[in-house]
């Protein structure tokens, strides 16, 4: 029944059909169903599939239980009623959180960490995964030793067609090998994992595969870093998704209790991160941008590549207002970044997509140097307390929305700094 149709009944009136109106196939639109724990996923996905006229298109069984497919209004109900399913999430578009076209590891003191060994190869030898529009396989600046393609075309071509995942990758590892540029943790090794077509888009069914493969493979690859540097709307329901049907949400809980720290972007809003995911996960660590165009602490350089103010919190990049926020979120540079691009090129971008991949990489570092051990919540702790310290000591490394200078209502942390 339409709406003027429920709207002409109300009134105790009659609707005459529109020509073609009753014969009209219901509305097919793409969903994650999420199963019961114990469900074999494949054969209840085609058992379903099978039975309500659908192909399951991404199949999960690591970082939750359940499959994505078009599916038909019409079959919605009684799929939330089948006692496999624990529930149905809409398949939410999600998008690169870049908000333009390497100060920053010089302004976190990249240079004098354990990493820039000058020999290409790095002194962390932790895996990071990237979640993103995949990676340049073939650029010369960077180790990517496998992946998996979660997006458009064969699942093992996760060569990146946009650029943003090569970006994120070399801020992360990109070699000290005296070209190009270098990162946080040089040569370390990469997966990238594409979740995000070309253009930038991806969809919750994607990232949810993306992260799928990611806790499957983790054990076995030595995988303990994912940065996610995209976002969409969405809000933490303080029960991993089990409350709000949110799968990417169920899915990064199980991932993150395997092992799995994730760094993700605090997105480009110049608003609260409340409304956004990942970033109001909790169990994440949030990273919001610092505009920086010298590499060097103090203010007062000349803007660059975009409008903004040396040494304040970028004017794009969200913040936390909630507590709960507040106690996963930290800082790094994230405006006029120079690092890798796809076709073996360089590129200079900005967002909390580019200040994400400062913080992933420290946060291998840190793992890698032993510094930091235990749960990702114990990691993602450590790595805060040691930036609240450090900045607290060293009153003229921080930037001008910290915690020590705050904007009123807004919390954008305390600057991390690579100093494992």
């Amino acid at each position: 029944m339409t709406a003027r149709t429920i709207l002409l009944a109300a009134l105790g009136l009659v609707a005459l059909a529109a020509p073609g109106l009753a014969n009209a196939e219901p509305k097919a639109d793409r969903y994650v169903v999420v199963l019961k724990e114990a469900v074999d996923s494949e054969a209840v996905a085609k058992l379903h599939g099978n039975k309500h006229g659908f192909a399951a298109d991404h199949v999960y069984g690591h970082a939750l239980h359940g499959y994505s497919a078009v599916i038909r209004s019409d079959r919605l109900a009684e799929l939330r009623a089948d006692e496999n399913v624990d529930f149905i999430a809409e398949d939410r578009e999600l998008s690169i959180d870049a908000q333009s076209l390497p100060t920053g590891v010089d302004r976190i003191d990249g240079e004098a960490s354990s990493a820039l060994s000058g020999n290409g190869s790095g002194s962390s030898s932790v895996p990071v995964a990237v979640i993103d529009t995949g990676i340049d396989i073939g650029h010369p600046d960077l180790n990517v030793v496998g992946g998996r393609n979660c997006s458009t075309g064969s699942r093992n071509s996760y060569n990146d067609g946009n650029g943003h995942g090569t970006h994120v990758a070399g801020t992360i590892a990109a070699k000290d090998d005296g070209n190009g540029v270098v990162g946080v943790v040089p040569g370390t090794p990469l997966y990238a994992v594409r979740v995000l077509n070309n253009s930038g888009s991806g969809s919750t069914s994607t990232v949810v595969c993306g992260i799928d493969w990611v806790t499957a493979n983790a054990a076995a690859k030595g995988i303990k870093v994912a940065n996610m540097s995209l976002g969409g709307g969405g809000a933490d329901d303080g029960n991993c998704g089990n409350s709000n049907n949110d799968a990417e949400h169920k899915a990064i809980c199980n991932s993150v209790a395997a092992g799995v720290t994730y760094v993700v972007a605090a997105g480009n809003d110049g608003g609260d991160m409340k409304s956004k995911i990942p970033a109001s996960y909790d169990e994440v660590l949030s990273t919001t941008a610092l505009a920086d165009f010298n590499g060097q602490p103090g203010g007062g350089a000349a803007s660059t590549c975009r409008a903004d103010v040396d040494e304040t919190a970028a004017d794009f990049s969200n913040y936390a207002t909630l507590s709960t926020d507040q106690n996963h979120t930290i800082a790094a540079p994230g405006v006029c970044i120079l690092s890798t691009w796809k076709g073996g090129g360089y590129n200079t971008i900005s967002g909390t997509s580019m200040a994400s991949p400062h913080m992933a990489g420290v946060a291998a570092l840190c793992i890698g140097s032993g510094a930091c051990t235990g749960s990702p919540a114990t990691i993602i702790q450590k790595l805060r307390s040691d930036a609240a310290s450090y900045n607290t000591a060293n009153t003229g490394y921080g930037f001008t929305g910290d915690p020590r200078s705050p904007v009123t209502g807004r919390y954008y942390g305390y600057l991390t700094r690579a100093s494992y």
